[in-house]
């Protein structure tokens, strides 16, 4: 770290010294912190709604450690992060009501912490500002009490580099660094990889091994498993990586920016990502954020303080490359991790657009910022209510194919198969198989010799044709989609 950055240090922690007549100036910023977390775990429980149903990545997770249905397949790209952290809820309830509950402190909780390791580095209201403006947004809310992967590298991605800029001057820091590197490594390994790429080279440039060892310590800490599971499961490390490649369409030179766009209306996935682009209020916000990290880091790069906004935004720069230039599809959770890593620098900018050398407000420059942010709230906020309602009505359908299927005798022991079969398996307490596709785990041989001991169907979009094996299976349409039951043995006669 430079020397303008160590004296900037400096004098950011005398600013966050107690004031000797009054209330401690440390003491406020702190629940300033708390009040943003507080908020944003309130919002999740208010705005999506906790009976929302599990979606599809989601039963694949709970079901590892669930009750409710056999395991999931559990593809290579996937990790047992997840699965993990719902377990002390998921491993003894089906209720998701109460997973959601769970899911939603333990997220503003850890937005609390990751923001806490910043503390020292820049102001306390500019922590603030920059944990609202990321927990303001849709995605964050609507994916901060879900069981998925992307939030939790977010938050372990700005407590590592928090930490790791603090190390200089706070030794103890390296244990931050190894537990949020963990944390990455832990939930997605190669989302940790490209997102601590800048860390290890600022180690190597400044000269720091600590930093470095407590970086590699984390990802194998958080990684090993996966690294483990690779060489039992998928025959080695290599095998595991080629095949997540191949199961997200093949890693490669790819151009998935005006995906991301098209996602950005509230497209959980957009695979293929086809259709116009959403409204252009939905996504001014998207091209004015790389504009203010930019001014961020003028601003930080004027006061000699280059390294502790340069090095968050190199490592959101290196965490959204692969979503953006090496797959042909995007989800808007994919780059929440840079979302959060650009936060505070993009804070730090509105703060000086908005405020003198002096702290006093620009009255136009603050007017017009406010005006901007409350628009850009109304929008998320419309976005979010909109993603919600679509997503609870189609997880209601995969509940009432699950009770129809049910009342045609597909019970559990059970086995569906085709569209859509793994989130209503999880729905109906069946197995899920598949023949073919990304999740293969079966053959067409052994779904038959399913068939012969317990119940199967076939699930496919209405109208269209089911496998070969299917063709003469009595039909019933549920949800938008068909059934098509095997016949039981006593139907089928004897053979």
């Amino acid at each position: 770290m430079a020397h303008g950055d160590s004296a900037l240090l400096d004098g950011a922690r005398r600013r966050t010294e107690p004031d000797p007549p009054g209330t401690s100036l440390r003491d406020r910023g702190q629940w300033l912190i708390a009040a943003v977390a507080a908020a944003f775990t309130l919002a999740q429980l208010v705005l999506v709604r906790p009976g929302m149903g599990l979606g599809w990545d989601e039963t694949v997770y709970v079901s590892q450690v669930g009750t409710q249905a056999p395991a999931a397949f559990f593809s290579a790209p996937r990790a047992r992060g997840v699965s993990l952290l719902v377990a002390p809820i998921a491993s003894w309830s089906t209720s998701t009501e109460l997973l959601r509950v769970y899911l939603a402190v333990l997220s503003g909780l850890a937005l609390y912490l990751a923001l806490r390791t910043w503390r020292g580095l820049f102001p306390d209201r500019v922590l603030a500002v920059g944990g609202a403006l990321f927990a303001s947004l849709w995605i964050t809310v609507f994916y901060g009490p879900q069981a998925m992967p992307n939030y939790w590298v977010a938050v372990g991605a700005l407590g590592t580099v928090g930490c790791f800029l603090r190390a200089r001057e706070h030794p103890r820091a390296l244990w931050g660094v190894v537990a949020g590197a963990a944390l990455m490594a832990w939930m997605r390994p190669t989302d940790a990889v490209w997102t601590t790429l800048p860390l290890f080279v600022v180690a190597a440039v400044t000269r720091r091994p600590r930093p470095a060892v407590a970086l590699v310590a984390g990802l194998v800490l958080g990684g090993v498993q996966w690294v483990i599971e690779a060489y039992i499961s998928y025959g080695g490390l290599a095998e595991r990586l080629h095949e997540g490649s191949r199961i997200q369409g093949g890693l490669g030179p790819q151009f998935a920016v005006v995906d991301q766009l098209r996602s950005l209306g509230g497209r959980a996935l957009c695979r293929p990502c086809t259709g116009p682009l959403p409204n252009p209020a939905i996504m001014t916000w998207w091209a004015v954020l790389p504009l203010l990290a930019a001014v961020g880091l003028v601003v930080a790069v004027r006061a000699g303080r280059t390294a502790r906004t340069l090095v968050p935004l190199a490592c959101a720069t290196t965490a959204a490359v692969p979503y953006l230039f090496l797959i042909g599809y995007a989800a808007p959770r994919f780059l929440l991790p840079a979302y959060l890593l650009m936060a505070i620098p993009v804070a730090d900018a509105l703060f000086h657009l908005a405020t003198t050398p002096a702290g006093r407000w620009r009255p136009v420059a603050a007017t017009v910022l406010a005006i901007g942010l409350a628009g850009h709230l109304a929008v998320q906020y419309a976005v979010l209510e909109r993603t919600v309602k679509r997503t609870t009505d189609s997880h209601q359908d995969w509940a009432d194919t699950a009770a129809e299927l049910h009342r045609l005798g597909v019970r559990p022991p059970c086995v569906l198969t085709g569209y859509l079969s793994v989130p209503v398996a999880y729905y109906a307490g069946c197995h899920s198989a598949a023949a073919f596709g990304p999740n293969t785990n079966s053959t067409e041989s052994r779904i038959l010799g399913a068939s012969r001991r317990m119940p199967v169907a076939v699930l496919t979009e209405h109208g269209a044709e089911p496998p070969a094996y299917a063709r003469d299976w009595p039909t019933r349409p549920a949800a938008g989609m068909d059934l098509h039951i095997a016949p039981s043995q006593s139907e089928r006669g004897p053979t």
